[in-house]
C-alpha cells in the first residue's frame, strides 16, 4: 500500500486541536479494522514548521516539528491550522510563500479554524467557498472580499481545497478527507474508534 503523506503547518500559539485533532483521525485510520494493530494507517503524518525547534502552542504544549519547510518531503494532503498565532503568521512572507508552493504540489489542500485565513492570504481561496472559525468570518468577509465566505457549515469542500470552522472541526474534516480517500466506511469506522459523531 503506497501511503499518503499529510502535512501539517505548526508554528507558535498555534491552537492545539486545530492540528492534533486531525493528527489524530489520519494515525488513526485503518483500512482493515481488524488488522489494526499489523499494519499502519494509509496515511503518513508529519509535523512541518518553518525552523528546527520546539513549537510552543497557545495552551503552553512544547512540540517538536519533524520536518522544515526546507526538508520536508512531497506531501499528498497539507494541513493549515489556525490559532493565535496566525495574526503573526499572516505577515510571515516565508511561510505564505511555502504555502503557495505547496499548494501548487498537493492533491488536497486544507485548513482549520483560523488557518483559513493563511489560505486566503497567501491568495489560495480567491473566487473559491470557504469557512473559518464563527468569530472570524466578518474579518474574513472584510479582509478576503474575493471568498464567499460559509457561516453555517462545519466543512466546506470546494474542489482540493477543504476549510473547516473552528477548533474540534478539525476533525469532521479530516474525516470528509479520509472519506474522499478510502470511502465513508472507513470514515465512519475512524469516527467509531474516536468515540467521534460522524
Amino acid at each position: 500500500m503506497e501511503r499518503k503523506t499529510v502535512g501539517i503547518v505548526i508554528f507558535d500559539d498555534i491552537e492545539v486541536l486545530d492540528f492534533c485533532g486531525p493528527f489524530e483521525v489520519f494515525s488513526l485510520t485503518r483500512l482493515n479494522e481488524e488488522r489494526r494493530l499489523e499494519e499502519p494507517s494509509p496515511f503518513r503524518v508529519l509535523l512541518v514548521a518553518e525552523a528546527d525547534r520546539p513549537i510552543l502552542t497557545s495552551g503552553g504544549m512544547r512540540v517538536i516539528p519533524e520536518y522544515t519547510f526546507q526538508n520536508c518531503p512531497k506531501l499528498n494532503i497539507l494541513v493549515v491550522p489556525g490559532g493565535w498565532g496566525i495574526r503573526t503568521e499572516l505577515k510571515n512572507q516565508v511561510l505564505l510563500d511555502w504555502l503557495r508552493v505547496r499548494a501548487g504540489e498537493v492533491e488536497t489542500l486544507t485548513s482549520v479554524c483560523t488557518g483559513s485565513m493563511l489560505l486566503g492570504f497567501a491568495g489560495l481561496l480567491n473566487g473559491r467557498h470557504a469557512t473559518t472559525h464563527w468569530k472570524s468570518l466578518d474579518w474574513m468577509r472584510a479582509s478576503l472580499p474575493s471568498v464567499v465566505v460559509e457561516s453555517n457549515k462545519r466543512v466546506v469542500e470546494d474542489g482540493v481545497i477543504v476549510t473547516a470552522a473552528g477548533i474540534s472541526a478539525g476533525i469532521d474534516m479530516a474525516l470528509r478527507v479520509v472519506a474522499r480517500y478510502y470511502g465513508e466506511g472507513i470514515a465512519k469506522t475512524t469516527a467509531q474508534r474516536m468515540e467521534y459523531p460522524y
